[in-house]
């Protein structure tokens, strides 16, 4: 009989897994102290949704902290505000709109595009028992087993991976335009030969990574269980975009820098949203203070268990 338990059962499961007991184990074991459903229709669609709703109490037990910590990580990547890209974009802007005006249009799309993302990949998940906290793996090992179970799968996840490869594309430009225009201004590099000579740059960098689940796989730096990939996102995410991020909001907040001013001045030039200005001493003192718990959390949370 297959059974869905409800609680964690030493030697069998743990809470929400679908296992295979005896009819007899069921009916007098597990049925009777409530240990364990049985896997009908209705229980397993009813498990479905469960782990498809946001876990108030796994968040409450995880700690609100962690969460919020969590999420304001993912927000550094996800807008890459720490390494450059909104400044390179930033620079290629019209002046005929405003800067945060552009910026809040960016934080809204990127959002509905985050939520939408989640409201398709974990319920897949979860549909096929696959655990979505699964790491960088989840999209090169875990997600095409997925596809491979669904009907048209090849299809899916040929269109799944065309359009990730884009979305790293745009990225790479994004990224590289600032050590480009940078060689370019700076050194007097010609443009042609700096692309030339970071492309071969991006190559050689991309090559642990792009070994990390063959010739690397036994590389396990941050312990049992992790990937170069791993190290390669604990790197950016929990030092590079918090670090970088803290020094562009002291150089546009503070007299030594850029100065306060001449960033109100530059990002309200054109129509749109105007940048409060009462947001000054938040910016200059408030807001560093977040960044900087949020850094050294992530080493807590990192090294400290």
């Amino acid at each position: 009989m297959k059974v869905i338990l409800v609680e964690d059962v030493k030697a069998l499961g743990k809470k929400g897994e679908m296992v295979n007991v005896s009819d007899g184990y069921a009916r007098n074991m597990l049925f009777p102290k409530k240990l364990a459903l049985e896997a009908s229709a209705k229980n397993i669609n009813d498990l479905k949704l469960k782990k498809a709703a946001p876990d108030v109490e796994k968040m409450q037990s995880v700690g609100w902290y962690a969460v919020l910590n969590a999420a304001m990580t993912q927000a550094f990547f996800t807008l890459s505000v720490g390494i450059g890209n909104m400044t390179i974009f930033g620079s290629y802007q019209s002046k005929d709109r405003s800067l945060t005006g552009e910026a809040l249009w960016i934080m809204s799309l990127d959002t509905f595009v985050a939520i939408m993302a989640g409201l398709i990949i974990f319920p897949a998940c979860f549909a096929f028992s696959v655990a979505p906290n699964s790491g960088p793996g989840l999209i090169f090992i875990t997600l095409p087993n997925i596809f491979n179970a669904m009907d048209g799968g090849i299809l899916w996840g040929t269109l799944f991976f065309v359009f990730m490869s884009c979305a790293a594309l745009s990225t790479v430009i994004g990224v590289f335009e600032n050590i480009i225009s940078y060689s370019v201004d700076v050194s007097g590099m010609p443009r042609r030969r700096a692309c030339a000579v970071h492309f071969v740059c991006l190559w050689l960098a991309s090559l642990p990574c792009a070994l990390g689940f063959n010739l690397l796989a036994d590389f396990q730096p941050l312990g049992p269980g992790t990937c170069v990939l791993d190290l390669e996102d604990f790197l950016l995410s929990n030092n590079l975009l918090p670090f970088g991020c803290l020094l562009f909001l002291l150089f546009c907040s503070w007299r030594r820098g850029w100065g306060w001013d001449n960033f109100v001045a530059e990002v309200n030039q054109g129509q749109g949203v105007r940048f409060p200005r009462f947001m000054k001493y938040y910016l200059r003192y408030g807001l560093p203070c977040i960044i900087l718990l949020v850094f050294v959390m992530g080493y807590v949370d990192k090294f400290g268990k």
